[in-house]
C-alpha cells in the first residue's frame, strides 16, 4: 500500500505523482504508533523526503500500517492523495 500525490520537494522540484510509503513502524505502548513516511519519485529510486509521525491506533482495528495510512489521509497535506 502507498499513497500518490504531487508535491513540491524541499529541494525545489515538483514531483508529479510522487509515491509516499509508510515504513519503519514502531509501537509505542498499546495506543500509539510512530512511523516514517518516505516519498519517492519512483519505486526503484531512493527516497527524497522523509517525515516522522505518530498517531493513536486501536488494538482491535486494522493492522497498524493500515491505520497509519488512514491517519495520513486525515492530514491536510495528504487529503488529495490517492491509494496506489
Amino acid at each position: 500500500m502507498a499513497l500518490s500525490k504531487t508535491v513540491l520537494s524541499a529541494y525545489g522540484f515538483q514531483a508529479n505523482h510522487a509515491y509516499h510509503r509508510v515504513e519503519a513502524v514502531s509501537l509505542l505502548g498499546k495506543e500509539t504508533i510512530k512511523f516514517h513516511v518516505r516519498s519517492y519519485i519512483a519505486t526503484d529510486k531512493p527516497f527524497f523526503d522523509e517525515q516522522v509521525l505518530s498517531c493513536v491506533y486501536s488494538l482491535e482495528g486494522e493492522n497498524p500500517i493500515k491505520q497509519a495510512y488512514e491517519y495520513l489521509k486525515t492530514l491536510p497535506e495528504f487529503s488529495a492523495a490517492v491509494d496506489c
